[in-house]
């Protein structure tokens, strides 16, 4: 059932991958950075098409230092930052001169999306202006409090924050709330999104970097990813908490898109062309 339900589910190719495995210098990589400071802990998430070899924080300068490795020219990084560790002002340099990312917040995490370019060994450094936030630094815990989290969430969608351009965008949010509140609560669809990280990793750099290079393309491939979105927000309204539900919408989802991406093509193209061949025929 697991093989069925892979194969099935290959086609969607914009689901959020839960784990990230780091296959080579072209593929997107998964850091994790525990950060404990002043009695409490942190997890900060990264998606990136480079290496973090090392990382420093400082809590007196709120700061956050990256050591990364970096073998592609275009680099690409996605940074889920929790608010209660470092928020405010956002200044960022990189080996010393001061840079510009993009950064959106919601209630509990700014993500920071790190875009620049050179190859080889470099330095980021990340700076706040407000450390703690809301939580009382005097009265520390008698133990290391942890974010609210599962291990088996995570992660980003490069495609999908590429083309749409950012991670907080409903397009992107649906995704993300599809693979954690339905696809990972049973066992078949966890074991998909394991293994079909390092099939989506093995891509999803290459085709966020053309998309950023060219807008045409961008533009080309959210009209693409439009119709898949909307036929999964069917699953929105749907119980999958069952392997068998899982394989069931998954296969119906399936169909659906074949139809809309494949057989509805081939229809309007032999229409048209029988149109033309009578008109050829009535001359």
């Amino acid at each position: 059932m697991k093989t069925i339900l892979f194969v099935s589910l290959v086609l969607l190719l914009v689901f959020i991958p839960a784990y990230g495995i780091p296959l080579s210098d072209r593929t997107g990589l998964v850091n994790n950075l525990d950060v404990k400071t002043d009695g409490y802990s942190f997890e900060i998430e990264t998606v990136a098409n480079f290496d973090i070899t090392n990382f420093e924080f400082d809590s007196g300068e709120k700061r956050l230092t990256l050591d990364i490795n970096s073998g592609l020219e275009n680099n690409l990084a996605e940074m889920y930052m929790p608010k209660d560790l470092l928020s405010g002002n956002f200044t960022f340099f990189i080996n010393g001169t001061e840079f510009f990312p993009k950064v959106k917040d919601n209630a509990d995490i700014s993500f920071i999306t790190l875009n620049f370019t050179g190859a080889g060994d470099s330095k980021i450094d990340i700076i706040a202006t407000e450390y703690l936030h809301e939580m009382n630094v005097t009265s520390k815990p008698t133990e290391l409090p942890t974010e609210n989290k599962s291990p088996e969430k995570g992660g980003g969608c490069l495609i999908a924050t590429a083309t749409y351009g950012s991670e907080l965008v409903p397009q992107v949010q649906q995704l993300r709330e599809l693979r954690d509140g339905k696809l990972l609560q049973t066992e078949s669809g966890t074991s998909f999104m394991n293994s079909f990280n390092a099939f989506y990793y093995s891509f999803s750099p290459t085709i966020a970097d053309w998309e950023r290079e060219s807008p045409m393309f961008k533009e080309t491939v959210k009209i693409t990813l439009t119709p898949l979105i909307s036929s999964l927000s069917i699953l929105n309204y749907v119980d999958m908490d069952s392997d068998v539900s899982v394989l069931g919408y998954g296969i119906s989802l399936i169909l659906l898109n074949v139809g809309m991406y494949f057989v509805a093509p081939v229809v309007v193209i032999h229409k048209v062309r029988k149109m033309d061949f009578t008109k050829l025929n009535n001359l």
